[in-house]
């Protein structure tokens, strides 16, 4: 069989291949090496074969390294957009806070405004009503001068009916000279208290005036009133609604959250106690409304005390790459399948690592596989955990507040390189991080 092919290839190829000797001259001997057609081909082959793997090998590892490089530039890109929507979204933030801060003090300075109008308002209204009595007094005086005047008068005439019809003359003149001094008395009575009702009843008439422009500025004030609680409103309503949102996108109840924070952490801020100006205004629409306003105030309060407690923030701060999600996935090492309980975020060794939340550290130090390992325990039961440190900043006890840098990034314990692993337990079972990070992306 093999003389066969070689025949064959002789017969075929041998103007394009025939056979060569190499010539290997000695000081004693010379010799020399048959090329075959079938050894020149077999040669040829395999040179061909050798550089079609090496091109291939070569294109393999370009390719490679332009993937590498064009997912390093988008996790770049993706990691700048990510803190520039962060930058903007601290910065709106900001904005509404010291918004609803402006208003707060433009609605407390509207408050005592309104306090001290209707203080005026109440007096000028008590004041107006003693001035009302006064007036009825007075009238009533007046008329009783006058049905006195008018029974004078009645008298006189019948006695100088007397006089011109009888010859008492002396008696009656001297009657009448009394009673014309009682009326003259009771004339100048009459004038006076005709003068001192037309006094009252021009302080009334001032008195309602000034009542009515009272009212006249209270209105305006309440107009600016209504103003200012439209525009803490609707700063509320813009605070507390993200907050809400963040808690039910992480599978956190906001009421049983709130509830705990009011039982739990009262004393530190408190509920705002609701306005009251008397018992005639307690139940009036601008109270209500202020009242409710406080209490969101109180809410937006508890919900930023439970925002902080609760781990909504990335544990790096620096440029990172995130190499592995949360779930299942081939084991690195042993390359079988198993559970993964976090997510890794790798940069370089020595890039600083930051506390999610507030909360007290239960374990700083070295733990088998996971290297050196930070353990924090935070409110609503939840656990978070930082590996594969290469230096600790906290110890055992230490209380921390979100931001604080607990350690820098490394490659201990059972690592193929540097990175951090971060875990989020709740109720000492792993959940996905992802989901509280993404949940603070539209607040924090």
């Amino acid at each position: 069989m093999r003389s066969r092919v070689n025949r064959f290839i002789e017969t075929h190829f041998a103007n394009v291949f025939p056979e060569r000797r190499v010539f290997l001259r000695s000081d004693t001997e010379t010799r020399f090496i048959r090329l075959t057609p079938l050894t020149q081909i077999t040669a040829l082959g395999g040179l061909a074969l050798i550089m079609s793997w090496a091109a291939i090998s070569t294109s393999i590892l370009l390719m490679d390294s332009i993937g590498s490089g064009n997912l390093r530039a988008q996790a770049q890109r993706e990691q700048e957009n990510y803190e520039e929507r962060l930058n903007r979204l601290a910065l709106e933030r900001d904005m509404r806070a010291e918004e609803a801060s402006d208003a707060q003090e433009r609605f407390n300075l509207a408050l005592q405004q309104i306090s001290v109008m209707q203080s005026q308002l109440l007096s000028s209204e008590d004041r107006r009503r003693e001035l009302e009595t006064g007036l009825t007094v007075v009238q009533d005086t007046l008329r009783r001068t006058m049905d006195a005047r008018d029974t004078a008068a009645e008298k006189v005439v019948a006695l100088q009916a007397a006089i011109e019809g009888e010859d008492g003359a002396t008696s009656v003149v001297a009657m009448g000279s009394e009673v014309n001094g009682a009326v003259d008395a009771l004339s100048v009575a009459l004038s006076e208290t005709a003068a001192e009702r037309d006094a009252k009843a021009q302080e009334a008439r001032q008195a309602v005036r000034e009542a009515d422009e009272i009212a006249m500025q209270l209105k305006l004030l309440r107009d600016q009133n209504d103003r200012v609680f439209r525009q803490l409103e609707e700063a509320m309503s813009v605070s507390v609604e993200p907050l809400n949102k963040m808690f039910r996108s992480a599978g956190m109840d906001p009421d049983r959250i709130i509830g705990q924070i009011r039982n739990r952490y009262s004393g530190q801020g408190g509920p705002l106690m609701p306005l009251t100006f008397g018992t005639e205004e307690e139940h009036s629409h601008e109270i209500d409304r202020a009242n409710r306003l406080l209490e969101q105030m109180d809410m937006l309060n508890m919900y930023r005390m439970a925002a902080e407690k609760a781990p909504f923030a990335t544990p790096v701060k620096s440029a990172f790459r995130f190499t592995s999600p949360f779930g299942y996935r081939r084991d690195p090492k042993t390359g079988g399948r198993r559970m993964h309980a976090g997510v890794d975020f790798a940069a370089s060794t020595g890039t600083p690592l930051y506390a999610t939340a507030d909360g007290v550290v239960i374990h700083a130090g070295w733990s088998s596989g996971y290297g050196r390992l930070v353990k924090i325990q935070h409110e609503f039961g939840i656990e978070t955990r930082y590996a594969h440190l290469s230096k600790l900043n906290v110890t055992k006890g230490q209380r921390v507040s979100r931001g604080d840098r607990i350690g820098d990034m490394g490659a201990s314990g059972r690592v193929t390189g540097v990175h951090l692993h971060y875990e989020v337990r709740v109720g000492g079972k792993p959940v996905n991080p992802m989901v509280y990070i993404k949940a603070a992306n539209d607040v924090f």
